[in-house]
């Protein structure tokens, strides 16, 4: 199956694991960190993906992620600073990778939470860099999907 719109995409996200969204959703995030480069982007992201992390292990990652999401929120102020707010997007974005199972409720979608709040951060590089050239995260997405899905 390829993905084609966000339709495709959310329902294809809601049939994986938990566990397989998680990972998944780090793919998202691994695709923009270069608009967060905090060392704790990328070491939360490798909790997520090592197999051998514990329960113990994203809980920790976890609350330690939601420090950088209040940092990095604080750090946005309001003067539109869009680089600012592209960093607090990918924090966010992580977080939703470690969102510990009880506290997901009802819809427990955390790869279509992290894969919206990485597109807000690709929004705002591009507002930034006032390019003309657009880069759709959406499409990159679905791609990151579909090969992930042929693993």
């Amino acid at each position: 199956m390829t993905i084609h719109n966000d339709q495709e995409f959310k329902q294809t996200l809601s049939e994986l694991s938990i566990e397989e969204q998680r990972v998944l959703a780090s793919w998202f995030v691994g695709s923009v960190i270069h608009l967060n480069p905090d060392p704790l982007i990328e070491r939360s992201l490798n909790v997520v993906r090592d197999k051998m992390s514990s329960n113990n292990d994203l809980e920790q990652a976890y609350k330690n992620i939601k420090s950088l999401v209040v940092e990095t929120y604080t750090a946005c102020g309001n003067d539109a600073n869009w680089s600012a707010q592209a960093a607090h997007f990918i924090a966010t974005a992580t977080k939703a990778c470690l969102i510990p199972v009880e506290q997901l409720g009802t819809k427990k979608n955390l790869a279509w939470k992290c894969a919206m709040q990485t597109r807000m951060a690709k929004n705002c590089e591009m507002i930034e860099s006032d390019s003309n050239i657009i880069d759709n995260e959406a499409q990159k997405q679905y791609a990151i999907t579909n090969d992930f899905l042929k693993h």
